[in-house]
Formats: C-alpha cells, sequence, structure tokens
C-alpha cells in the first residue's frame, strides 16, 4: 500500500472516531470521490515576503497543488489544491481582545493542521477562540471542495462541499454541503445542508434554510458519489483556463496594474478586464471581461464575469458574480453564486449585503435598491421580495422577523453594525483606502506585490510517491 493511502486512510478513521456520536460516517463522502493519484501530479507552492512572519514545517505529509503564506505547520496530513493564507495571523506583542478578556500574546500565531484531509479548502484569516489565541488549529478534520475554514478552529470534523466555517470553534461537528455557520461555538451538530445560521448568543439569530429539493440542483453529494450540480458545472467549465495558469511561468501581468494593485500570479484574467487602484486579485480568482473599480477586491475561488464593480466591494472567498452591475461598497458573502443573463442582468445597489452563501439565478432583470440585505434563493422579483429587506428596517428590529424560511431574532441594529464594521474591517485589510484620509496604511493590495513564490515537489516513485520530504523553511538567521 502506497504511503499516502495509509496517511488517508487514518484520517478517515480519526474523523469516524470523532463523529461516533452523531453516528456519521465520512467513508462514503470520500471513497467515491478522491483520487490519491492526483496527489503526485501537482507541486505546492509557498509565499515569501518581509511584510509577513516565515516559518512552515511539512511533516509526513501530501500537499498536492496548496499554496501556503505565513507560519504554518502540517503533520500527518493531506492537502489536495487547498489554500494557507496566514496573513492574517496574530504577532508577538499584540493583544486579542475576546469580550472583557484582552490577551497578551507571547509569540506568533501559527496555523496547526494535524491529522487533516483537507481538499480544495480555502483557510484564513486567525484564530477567535480566547482558549487558543497563539494556534490556529485544525485537527481530525476532513472538508471537501471549495469550503472554507475562515477564522474557525475545528477539531473532528467533516466540511461538505461550499461549506462555511466562520469565525467559529467547532468540534466533532458534520457540516452540510452550502452550509454557513457563524455561531462562535459548536459541538457535536449534524448541520443540514444549505442551512444559513449567525448567531451572537444574546444579541441576534439569523436563520435561513434553503429549500432541499432546489438546493440539489445547485449542489448535492450522495454517498458514494462526487459532487454534482450547478456549482460544480460552473467551475469546471472553466477549469482549464487555471491548467495553462499553473503550467506556464509568468513573468509579467496579462494587463495593466497600478502599483498600489496587485493581480495574483495564479489567478485567470481573460477578455476585456481593467484593474484601478487599490485592487486585490488573489491567487485562483477568475476575471472574465470584467471592471474592478478602486479598492475593490476577488478573494480565493471568486469569479466576476461580465461585471462592472464601481469600487470597494468585497467578494469574498468563493463568491461568484456573472452579468451584474454592482455599485460601491456592496458586500457579497462567502460562496454566494449571483447569476445574471444577458438580457436579465442583476443591478445592486450601493451599500447593499449579500449573505454568505446566497443564490440569485435570474429568470428576469432584478434591480436590488441601495442599503438593502439579502439572503438565500433569488430567481425573481417575488422572491426578491421575500429574501430582502432594508437595512434600515433591520436596523428597528428589538425582538423577531419571519420572512419566508428566514428568522430574525435579537437586535437588528447590532447585526447591521457588526456587518458594517467588517466589511470596513476587510476593506482596510485589503489595502482600499491607501492613500485615502492621509493614513497610507497598506494592505494586502499592496505587500502582496512584493511576493516571491516558490515551488516544492513531491516522491514521485516508490511507496513514498505523493508525499513529500519533510520540510522546514525559516526565515534567514
Amino acid at each position: 500500500m502506497f504511503e499516502r493511502e495509509k496517511i488517508f486512510n487514518r484520517i478517515i478513521q480519526r474523523v469516524n472516531i470523532n463523529l461516533r456520536d452523531l453516528n456519521f460516517d465520512v467513508s462514503p463522502f470520500v471513497t467515491g470521490h478522491a483520487d490519491l493519484r492526483q496527489m503526485s501530479r501537482f507541486y505546492a507552492f509557498y509565499g515569501v515576503t518581509t511584510d509577513i512572519p516565515l516559518n512552515l514545517q511539512f511533516i509526513h505529509s501530501s500537499l498536492a497543488g496548496s499554496y501556503f503564506l505565513g507560519k504554518c505547520q502540517v503533520k500527518n496530513a493531506m492537502l489536495y489544491k487547498t489554500d494557507i493564507r496566514g496573513d492574517e495571523l496574530k504577532r508577538k506583542g499584540s493583544t486579542f481582545q475576546f469580550k472583557n478578556f484582552s490577551i497578551d500574546l507571547r509569540q506568533d500565531e501559527f496555523i496547526d493542521i494535524v491529522s487533516s484531509a483537507l481538499v480544495k479548502t480555502l483557510v484564513h484569516n486567525f484564530s477567535h477562540d480566547p482558549e487558543s489565541p497563539e494556534r490556529f488549529f485544525i485537527k481530525n478534520t476532513l472538508s471537501l471542495d471549495y469550503a472554507n475554514i475562515h477564522g474557525a478552529p475545528a477539531d473532528g470534523c467533516f466540511l461538505s462541499p461550499f461549506a462555511t466555517v466562520d469565525l467559529t470553534t467547532m468540534r466533532n461537528c458534520a457540516i452540510g454541503a452550502y452550509s454557513y455557520i457563524q455561531a462562535g461555538r459548536i459541538s457535536h451538530l449534524n448541520v443540514q445542508p444549505g442551512t444559513i445560521w449567525v448567531n451572537s448568543p444574546g444579541t441576534f439569530n439569523f436563520l435561513y434554510q434553503f429549500p432541499q429539493d432546489r438546493l440539489q440542483h445547485y449542489i448535492k453529494q450522495e454517498a458514494g458519489g462526487k459532487p454534482e450540480g450547478a456549482l460544480i458545472d460552473f467551475i469546471e467549465k472553466r477549469a482549464q483556463a487555471f491548467d495553462k495558469v499553473f503550467d506556464t511561468a509568468i513573468t509579467s501581468p496579462p494587463i495593466p496594474v497600478p502599483e498600489t494593485a496587485s493581480l495574483d500570479r495564479y489567478a485567470v484574467v481573460l477578455s476585456e478586464t481593467t484593474i484601478d487602484e487599490n485592487v486585490l486579485v488573489a491567487q485562483r480568482a477568475y476575471l472574465e471581461n470584467c471592471t474592478m473599480g478602486i479598492g475593490a477586491n476577488a478573494q480565493e475561488n471568486c469569479y466576476i464575469i461580465n461585471s462592472n464593480l464601481q469600487g470597494n466591494n468585497v467578494m469574498a472567498h468563493g463568491a461568484k458574480v456573472v452579468e451584474t452591475e454592482m455599485e460601491k461598497n456592496i458586500f457579497v458573502g462567502f460562496n454566494s453564486f449571483l447569476v445574471g443573463k444577458p438580457g436579465c442582468r442583476i443591478t445592486i445597489g450601493t451599500g447593499c449585503i449579500v449573505m454568505p452563501h446566497t443564490i440569485i439565478d435570474c429568470s428576469e432583470p432584478l434591480e436590488i435598491p441601495p442599503d438593502t440585505l439579502l439572503w438565500g434563493l433569488i430567481t425573481n422579483k417575488q422572491e426578491l421580495e421575500e429574501n430582502s429587506i432594508p437595512l434600515e428596517e433591520l436596523r428597528v428590529v428589538h425582538h423577531s422577523i419571519q420572512r419566508g424560511n428566514m428568522h430574525f431574532e435579537g437586535e437588528g441594529g447590532a447585526f447591521v453594525e457588526g456587518f458594517k464594521h467588517r466589511i470596513n474591517h476587510i476593506l482596510e485589510s485589503n489595502g482600499a483606502f491607501y492613500h485615502q484620509h492621509n493614513n497610507n496604511i497598506k494592505g494586502h493590495a499592496q505587500n502582496n506585490r512584493k511576493l516571491s513564490l516558490n515551488n516544492i515537489q513531491p516522491y514521485l516513485f516508490g511507496e513514498m510517491e505523493g508525499v513529500y520530504p519533510d520540510i522546514t523553511i525559516q526565515p534567514q538567521g
């Protein structure tokens, strides 16, 4: 048996042990999907910059096609085309504020991945767990295609395709396909596919459930099979464009890029696309015939096609936008799927918030008024009315409201202000405000211009095929 198979089988066993109280077996979801022969086909790569602490350790692991930036340890694990971004990890000497606790950090935070298998997963941000402020851990966890682990330590968990866990500590949980969870701390939960849950205990609770029969058109995975649906088809249709990017040595960007913006070496740019100042385009982003206005960003696994973004638009990890006109200061959440069509374009007004994992699949032109919150599944004007609310109307909610499959209770003002604060923080971190307000605070858009990328290779033959030698990469001195 190849060593990669031994590693993978042990990970499955560890995850199943952790999920035993849920009677959840991950084996049927991975044995028909994961092709371990792919583990020797792709190199891994890492970024080096003087702005981000460097300390990488890879021990008895396979890393095919994966990207690393910052401080990270991977041990007895398998990562396939996974992005590990440590550019926002907490630094030694800083203070982590959690509720009434001020926690002084004595060392740089690092991402610690142990006995886990991550498939096409994005890991980013930093640990929001006050019990592990210097260690963003992912242990005994298995995640599948286009899942996001964002500031969310995980122990003994399973993430189905397109699932997102955000600012949440998970222990022994199974998260269903296309579910988004932001709930602080969860344990021993089996979350149904298409659950959108944002909970701040004692302050507010937002809960939406996709209709299961309609969600399956977009994403489903049956035991023994691979993920299927419109989301997978959309990505696979454009996969060859990424093959060309990863197979060639590109020395200059394919389009003009301002000095205050950055276009990642491993992003795809096609047709008539323009990039303005302070724009951030991350690796594995896909731009085709689009306009990126000042301060807009396209994060990992984003697709922006035949669309115009006027500026300061946040396209969170995995967001997909087609045939859409976006005014300024719009937030599009994780893994959202906004699909207009020629003659049925989407127009989104200034200041709108598109909740994570929202699907807008137009059968007619849709125009969304400014300062509107949107969620769920929208295909026409009637469903837009049912799955949206003006932000000012939500602000004055103090008890609860019900709209279709969405239930909200608590303080609407706190919910809106929390989102607004986070959007502003994302824009600032990404460098959208550089040169504005005379602060000259650089962000990822400016710092990533100084990033150098390096490849590392696995064993290509024998029992260790697809496994990487133990490697330690540290800064000089």
